[in-house]
């Protein structure tokens, strides 16, 4: 076990080695861009009138699912945002990056967030039924 991070490391870096700088440099803003790291404009579009629907700007991270955009916007420390925006085939959308991406093209970036390995716990329910059961797993 203690060798699985070094060798998915290793293999990462032979997978990922043929990408070019463009290839590079555009994973690595989509990874700044999911840690809202960079400052975005999503413009919703309706193309029967022409007519600019909503505009989100900010730190945000977009995730297009079928028919519906999901947009995580980090609005303060510990603060975040969430949207939900139906497409359809009138509605449309663009995102800009509104300013340049400090990117290194010559390495890949990987984040490691310890904190979703060992997540929160939020317990529903009352302290003496939680005792309740634990009474009876122990008899």
């Amino acid at each position: 076990m203690r060798y699985a991070i070094p060798i998915a490391a290793l293999l990462a870096a032979f997978v990922l080695s043929g990408c070019d700088d463009a290839q590079v440099a555009s994973r690595n803003i989509s990874k700044a861009s999911d840690n809202f790291e960079v400052d975005r404009r999503i413009v919703f579009y309706n193309g029967i009138t022409g007519d600019y629907m909503l505009t989100i700007e900010g730190r945000c991270s977009i995730e297009d699912q079928v028919n519906q955009l999901e947009v995580t916007c980090r609005v303060g420390q510990r603060d975040y945002r969430k949207h939900f925006l139906g497409l359809s085939d009138n509605v449309t959308y663009f995102a800009e990056q509104l300013s340049p991406g400090d990117v290194n093209v010559y390495h890949h970036r990987i984040t490691f967030k310890p904190q979703t390995i060992l997540p929160d716990f939020d317990f529903r329910g009352s302290g003496e039924a939680l005792l309740d059961n634990t009474s009876e797993v122990m008899d």
